[in-house]
C-alpha cells in the first residue's frame, strides 16, 4: 500500500476566510497564523496583544471547530477525485491510499500534480508526506515545507532510515511524555528507536512502542475508511456579507470541489445541480447550474459556474451558500485512447457556455421523428441525450430547410437557380397531413428531387401544381 498523508497546516484561518495578516485564536493565544503573520513573526501560544505589537493590523478571530471539521469534511469529499480509500485525521489531517489509483492517473507525478493543483485552487496550504504506512506518512508531513514540492516515494526497505532524522515533535503525544522525553536526551526518532521496547512501554506505557511498531509495519495500523454521504448537499457560512455576486466563485469553488470528488466515489454524473444564496433578511434564492449532458468533470462544472455568476445579480446581500444535486446519474469511467489517438472533442462544454451566457431557452437540440413532411420531421428537444428519434424518411433530406420555400424560375419548363438545374433523382410524392390540423398547409401534393446548379449546389426542390420551389440545401 502506498499512502499519501496531507495535513493543512492554516485550516482554521482558512476556515475563518479572514484578510491577511489573520490568526485563529483559541482561549485569547495564537492557535494557527497565515503567512503574512508568521513572516512578521507571530508565534503559536501568543497573546494577542502580543501578536498585535509585531503586527498592529493583525486580525483575530476565535476557532470555529464545527467549521474546521465541516471543512474537513468537504477536503475529503474532494480527493474521492482520486481515491475512493479516504481517512480522516483529525483536526486538520487526511490519508489517502494511492497505491491501487496510479495507473490510472498515470504514474505518481501527475496525480500528486492533480491533488496539489485541486487544493491549491480551493486557497488550502498544504504539507505532505508519502510512505508505505499511514502513522510514518503524517510524520513525514508535519515536518515538510508549507506548498513544497512532491513527496518522494519511500520504498520499505528505507522506512526506518527515512523518519529517523525526525524531531520527536511528529508523535503528537501528551506534553508530559515529550518533556519526559526531551529530559532524557531523545530528540529525534532516532534516539528514539535504538531504546529496548520493554523499558519504553515500562517507563512511558504501550502507547510510544505501539507508535513506532505501527510507523514502520511491524503491526496492522488501521484506519476506519470515511464515509461518503449518500446524497449530496453541503453549505457554508460566509465571513461576510457580500454584495457583489463575481465574490462567490471562490466559495462556491470550494463546494463545486467536494461535488466533483463525491460524484467519482459514487460513479455517478449530475445534468444539474442547484447554488443555494443565503441573503440577508430575505428568503435563499436558488441558481440552477445546468450541463448539456451528465457529467463530474471539475473543470466543466467550474466553467459553467463562472458563466452563470458573472452575470448574477444579487436581490439582497449573501451571507452563506449551499449545494444541492438532487439527481445524479450513473456515469461510467470512459477508456483511455489506444496507441495516442484522440477522439473528437465533445460539443457538451460549447453547449453548456452557450446557455449559461444566452439562457437554457436559447439553445437546444433537435431529433428526427418518423414523419414523412419536412416540416414535421423534425422537434427541438431541450436535451440532446433525452431524445428517441424514430425512423428517419425513405428518401435523402437536406440539413437545412429554407423558413418557407422559394419559388424558382423556369426556363422551358425545367427549373432554375443560378442557370438551369439537373435533376438527380426520381420524384418523391410528398402529402400533407390532412389528419394533423395545426399544419397549417391545407391538402397539398408536392413532387421532391434532388437537384444540382451549375454553381455545384445540392439542392431539395419540389414541384406542386402551380411551380417549380426551392426547400432546403444538402451540406
Amino acid at each position: 500500500m502506498l499512502w499519501l498523508a496531507l495535513r493543512f497546516p492554516r485550516l482554521a484561518v482558512e476556515t475563518l476566510s479572514l484578510p491577511p495578516p489573520a490568526v485563529a485564536l483559541q482561549r485569547g493565544r495564537v492557535a494557527v497564523a497565515d503567512e503574512a503573520a508568521v513572516a512578521a513573526g507571530v508565534r503559536q501560544g501568543m497573546r494577542l496583544a502580543g501578536a498585535l505589537g509585531l503586527v498592529p493590523g493583525l486580525i483575530g478571530r476565535e476557532r470555529d471547530l464545527a467549521g474546521e471539521a465541516a471543512a474537513l469534511n468537504r477536503l475529503a469529499c474532494a480527493a474521492g477525485e482520486f481515491t475512493p480509500q479516504v481517512s480522516l485525521a483529525p483536526p486538520d489531517e487526511l490519508l489517502l491510499e494511492i497505491g491501487g489509483c496510479l495507473r490510472l492517473f498515470g504514474g505518481l507525478p501527475p496525480l500528486l500534480t492533480r491533488i496539489a493543483a485541486s487544493y491549491a485552487e480551493q486557497g488550502f496550504a498544504r504539507q505532505w508526506g508519502l510512505a508505505p504506512t499511514p502513522l510514518a506518512a503524517q510524520w513525514l508531513a508535519r515536518c515538510a515545507p508549507v506548498d513544497g514540492m512532491p513527496p518522494t516515494l519511500v520504498d520499505d526497505t528505507k522506512l526506518r532510515a527515512t523518519i529517523a532524522p525526525l524531531p520527536i515533535g511528529v508523535l503528537a503525544v501528551p506534553e508530559r511524555t515529550a518533556g519526559r522525553l526531551t529530559t532524557l536526551g531523545v530528540r529525534r526518532l532516532a534516539d528514539l528507536m535504538v531504546l529496548p521496547r520493554a523499558g519504553l512501554a515500562h517507563r512511558f506505557g504501550p502507547e510510544l512502542p505501539g507508535l513506532l511498531a505501527q510507523a514502520l509495519g511491524e503491526v496492522p495500523d488501521l484506519r476506519p475508511p470515511f464515509v461518503f454521504p449518500e446524497h449530496f448537499r453541503d453549505g457554508l457560512e460566509l465571513p461576510a456579507r457580500v454584495e457583489d455576486a463575481a465574490r462567490l466563485l471562490f466559495a462556491a469553488s470550494r463546494l463545486l470541489a467536494a461535488l466533483a470528488g463525491w460524484l467519482a466515489v459514487r460513479c455517478a454524473g449530475i445534468q444539474y445541480c442547484h447554488l443555494i444564496l443565503v441573503h440577508e433578511g430575505q428568503p435563499p434564492s436558488r441558481l440552477e447550474l445546468g450541463f448539456a449532458s451528465p457529467t463530474r468533470d471539475p473543470e466543466r462544472l467550474q466553467r459553467v459556474l463562472r458563466e452563470r455568476i458573472e452575470r448574477l445579480e444579487l436581490a439582497a446581500p449573501v451571507v452563506g451558500l449551499g449545494l444541492e444535486a438532487p439527481e445524479p446519474h450513473p456515469l461510467p469511467g470512459t477508456n483511455a485512447v489506444l496507441f495516442g489517438q484522440g477522439g473528437t472533442a465533445s460539443l457538451a462544454p460549447i453547449v453548456e457556455r452557450l446557455r449559461a451566457r444566452l439562457g437554457p431557452e436559447a439553445v437546444h437540440g433537435l431529433t428526427a421523428v418518423a414523419d414523412h413532411r419536412p416540416e414535421q420531421a423534425s422537434r427541438p428537444v431541450a436535451e440532446p441525450a433525452a431524445a428517441r428519434p424514430g425512423e428517419p424518411p425513405a428518401g435523402p433530406r437536406p440539413l437545412w430547410l429554407l423558413p418557407q420555400p422559394r419559388p424558382l424560375t423556369e426556363e422551358n419548363g425545367a427549373p432554375c437557380h443560378g442557370g438551369r438545374l439537373r435533376l438527380l433523382t426520381r420524384a418523391e410524392r410528398i402529402e400533407s397531413g390532412w389528419w394533423d390540423g395545426g399544419e397549417g398547409l391545407g391538402d397539398v401534393q408536392r413532387d421532391y428531387f434532388v437537384a444540382l446548379s451549375p454553381q455545384g449546389e445540392w439542392l431539395w426542390i419540389f414541384r406542386d401544381g402551380q411551380s417549380w420551389w426551392l426547400h432546403g440545401l444538402f451540406a
